[in-house]
């Protein structure tokens, strides 16, 4: 299992980074509507998830179970000033990072899907889990930032995670 979730992330970037370079630097500065993340800072929120979750998928496999926080994620957007940050320059991070997450899940030994992992107040839930939502919640974010009409849900948007 740990190849095929390095597979889904993998052809996740593959997939959708052309995509995000076709978007103007300009367009990507711009908010969609009034009160929302512009999509630099959407992706920008993107890098802090593939953070937070690098350090939850190497301690969930090294550990016997893993506990860590929730995420602020309009204070990590703000702090970083992604909205000011260059549009390829966001582009290339998140596919390097990524790509560096595609290697690590491919390394994680299949029994240590099961490790409980709590973040924040959240109920334990499996490393696997952890990784399959982390995919699902980039796609989701992905979607929205390229304005698809079905935007993919994730399950650990009720959790918090």
């Amino acid at each position: 299992m740990p190849q095929k979730l390095a597979r889904d992330l993998a052809d996740a970037i593959e997939r959708e980074s052309p995509k995000l370079r076709a978007i103007a630097g300009e367009a990507a500065a711009t908010p969609l509507r009034e009160g929302v993340w512009s999509r630099k800072q959407e992706l920008g929120h993107l890098i802090d998830s593939a953070t937070n979750n690098h350090v939850r998928f190497v301690r969930g496999s090294l550990e016997p179970e893993f506990h860590g926080p929730s995420y602020d994620g309009d204070g990590w957007v703000a702090l970083h000033g992604y909205a000011e940050l260059p549009w390829i320059a966001l582009i290339e991070f998140w596919e390097r990072y990524n790509r560096f997450l595609v290697e690590l899940v491919a390394r994680i030994p299949e029994d240590r899907l099961k490790t409980p992992c709590s973040i924040g107040s959240s109920a334990p839930v499996t490393l696997g889990f952890v990784i399959e939502d982390y995919i699902a919640h980039m796609q989701h974010h992905l979607d929205h930032i390229l304005g698809r009409e079905k935007i993919t849900t994730y399950p650990g948007a009720a959790l918090g995670v």
